[in-house]
């Protein structure tokens, strides 16, 4: 598959499935742009993908997407260097223990696995729009199917927190995200599908320093698939033709497959919808190809 002319922005890409995502990208003849939060920590990836690819089109953006003034940055960078985007994956994320609050006073684990998705693809929908056949992929996990109900007073664990759980109604969230989404790109030229990309071995949660985590993270590992495997589903929805068209889906293993009972509550995906717009500050436009 040729991604020639094409131009990507991956979140996350320093790590795990996004570096790789990113890299074949760029292999395929993509311009990428690779999201990182450390200066130096990208520039040493990109060093390394230009070397595997053997493309010089990949090009660092610094910024932290747990807030939303870093996810503001990243958008302000992209529309300064770009005006058009063919594929905005949104890759980021990331599993907390603790209840932690970022200095703009959201839950880590949902500002960084939700609300950067929301807002960056709302900063983002003019180039998208500017695209002839642009793609929105957010990866998701099956760990949204351990959430049952999504409970809008707890949303950020206000009243209780558990890390899997908080991580749960996350990638819950990503799903809701992809199918509202969707909606309301019907009749453009941008299509948006959620993944789960699988159990991938990873640096993925051993930001959680405690023991215990650490030892069921490192067990976990053995029973995963490589990056390499895992970012299959990222790469065919970004790329492949076979998939042209297709919006408003969940795909595991490159292909589409059905996501939890309570992902499709419409009224859910509309009230998460109108939380994150008070949130983040922002509304969609919505344009007709």
């Amino acid at each position: 598959m040729s991604m020639n002319g094409k131009i990507c922005l991956v979140t996350g890409a320093t790590n795990g499935i996004g570096l790789v995502a990113a890299r074949e990208l760029a292999r395929m003849g993509a311009t990428v742009i690779v999201a990182g939060r450390s200066e130096r920590k990208t520039a040493d990836v990109i060093a390394e993908m230009r070397s595997s690819s053997g493309s010089t089109e990949i090009h660092p953006m610094i910024a932290d997407l747990s807030l939303m003034s870093g996810v503001r940055s990243l958008a302000d960078q992209f529309k300064a260097r770009y005006q058009r985007l063919d594929v905005l994956l949104n890759n980021a994320g990331g599993i907390f223990n603790e209840r932690k609050l970022t200095s703009e006073g959201l839950e880590m684990t949902f500002a960084l696995n939700h609300i950067s998705y929301f807002l960056l693809t709302h900063l983002l929908i003019e180039p998208l729009y500017a695209s002839p056949a642009a793609r929105v992929v957010n990866v998701s996990s099956n760990a949204h199917m351990t959430v049952h109900t999504l409970d809008f007073d707890n949303l950020q664990g206000e009243n209780g927190y558990f890390g899997f759980t908080a991580y749960g109604i996350s990638k819950l969230a990503n799903v809701m995200f992809t199918y509202a989404l969707a909606r309301r790109l019907e009749g453009s030229s941008v299509t948006t599908n959620a993944l789960h990309p699988g159990a991938v071995s990873t640096g993925f949660g051993t930001n959680n320093k405690d023991l215990l985590s650490r030892v069921m993270f490192r067990a976990f590992q053995m029973f995963t698939m490589s990056p390499e495997q895992g970012a299959q589903t990222s790469i065919y929805l970004a790329s492949s033709p076979e998939v042209a068209g297709v919006s408003g889906r969940y795909f595991a293993k490159s292909r589409a497959v059905r996501s939890s009972p309570v992902s499709y509550d419409e009224a859910a995906q509309e009230r998460l919808w109108a939380r994150s717009e008070q949130i983040t500050g922002v509304t969609l436009p919505v344009r007709a190809a």
